[in-house]
């Protein structure tokens, strides 16, 4: 049975209860207070910032239409690949546009820099693949059709070579690819620049004495 006292201070009537270990409420009490919440360290929380949920939401479904495209294009071109299919930039962009994506949707759920670190790591090679991506891509633009290529004098031209919808289809793939290069391009900049400020407050704390 639980205890009570009452004191009176000041005009303020003041009500203790004591409650026994058997009673059902002293469990409620004891499963409540035994599992606080566990702090995020402030390096981390700058870095959560920068929404990096949505910045790796970005990189994984950008990176998964590289792959699939790659895959399409692959496929219909076998015979006369394009610059990007042959260099197979769509292939292995996607792949680090999905391991990119990945890091940054973990540090979403876990208080750790060295996560923080390697997201810094894998996006500076997004940054440069993307700059090497948008250069192939716009290098493709400005080629003709493969296969319609003028190697000799006086070649002969497959008919196909003379439509200009073909052309103009590669052209807007190319320049979709470009814009996705660039929206991933800001994305791994905007990552890239709040994991530095949380790495360089995370070593300054620990120069701290």
């Amino acid at each position: 049975m639980a205890a009570t006292t009452v004191t009176d201070s000041g005009g303020v009537r003041i009500i203790t209860e004591v409650i026994p270990a058997t009673d059902p409420r002293a469990a409620q009490l004891a499963s409540s207070s035994s599992s606080p919440t566990p702090a995020v360290s402030f390096q981390v929380r700058g870095f959560r910032k920068a929404q990096p949920k949505a910045l790796g939401t970005i990189h994984i479904f950008t990176g998964i239409i590289h792959i699939c495209f790659g895959i399409i294009l692959t496929v219909s071109e076998h015979e006369n690949p394009s610059i990007p299919v042959a260099s197979g930039v769509l292939f292995w962009l996607g792949l680090l546009l999905l391991v990119s994506g990945s890091l940054l949707v973990e540090t979403e759920k876990r208080d750790n820099i060295l996560l923080v670190k390697t997201c810094c790591i894998v996006n500076v090679g997004v940054i440069l693949s993307t700059l090497v991506a948008t250069l192939v891509h716009t290098t493709a633009i400005t080629r003709d059709i493969p296969g319609c290529e003028n190697t000799m004098p006086y070649q002969l031209k497959a008919e196909w070579c003379f439509n200009a919808e073909n052309k103009i289809l590669t052209n807007g793939l190319d320049s979709i690819f470009v814009i996705f290069c660039l929206l991933e391009f800001c994305a791994a900049v905007a990552a890239l620049a709040f994991g530095y400020d949380a790495i360089r407050q995370h070593n300054y704390t620990c120069m701290e004495p």
